[in-house]
């Protein structure tokens, strides 16, 4: 995706490229490390590993239910996308996960390395409520798996600041969440940040009447990022950091 924002990039803004961009990439990679690092020391076996414990102990719905594996897999990675959205949901509309949430849209920039940036906390709270429903469905291994490489995959597909033809835009977001459509959501007008959660699957948005198809002012012209939160301070660390612990 790296190699693809390059040779056809949707925007070409100083916050996407140069120097800028070489500090809003340090601070989104510095994060995705230091959120690693947070998750290997309290959820060693993260996602697949819960599956695993959960199927060894016989916890959840379809570790109790003799079904067809593959019927049982497809169902689980669609409840657990659903879960993803939901999260996501819940991050806008609740203020103390808004506080730690607000930080991935502090970002005034948009390519693949802003689907890396989300604060420590908002990582550990996520995979605390990915592990609840793991165990309550009783997700196949496989089906956790194969839902964690999607989910990273597309998250930095559709942060990419990559231009799709517009046919083949239109097609994809049907099923799936484009770059344009997902760029939407990071946009500072409030009713458009309030849209298009999705991660992986369209569908959602469109099923919960938060799907928006283009920002009012188009892409070129749209301000990404956060109006409270504006300037070279956003591409520092510990600013980054201690956000969510600021007024405002």
């Amino acid at each position: 995706m790296a190699i693809y924002e390059l040779w056809s990039p949707k925007l070409e803004r100083a916050e996407m490229t140069g120097a800028l961009k070489s500090r809003r990439w340090l601070i989104n990679l510095s994060m995705v490390i230091i959120s690693s690092i947070f998750l290997r020391i309290l959820f060693p076996a993260a996602a697949v590993g819960t599956a695993i414990w959960a199927q060894s102990n016989g916890y959840g719905l379809f570790n109790n239910i003799d079904a067809p594996k593959i019927l049982i897999g497809l169902l689980c990675f669609v409840v657990l996308d659903f879960s993803v959205w939901l999260e996501h949901f819940a991050s806008h509309k609740i203020p103390l996960l808004w506080r730690i949430h607000r930080m991935h849209h502090s970002d005034q920039g948009f390519d693949l390395t802003t689907a890396l940036r989300f604060h420590p906390l908002e990582i550990v709270l996520s995979m605390v409520w990915k592990a609840a429903i793991i165990i309550l469905l009783g997700a196949p291994v496989f089906a956790v798996l194969v839902f964690e490489i999607v989910l990273n995959g597309m998250a930095m597909f559709n942060h990419a600041n990559a231009r799709l033809p517009k046919r083949l835009d239109t097609v994809l977001r049907k099923l799936v969440v484009t770059p344009d459509m997902h760029r939407v959501h990071h946009s500072t007008i409030n009713k458009e940040t309030d849209s298009n959660y999705g991660f992986n699957f369209s569908f959602w948005d469109r099923i919960f009447s938060t799907y928006i198809a283009q920002p009012s002012l188009g892409h070129k012209d749209m301000k990404i990022g956060l109006n409270d939160f504006q300037g070279a301070k956003t591409s520092n660390l510990k600013w980054a950091l201690l956000l969510p612990f600021r007024k405002g």
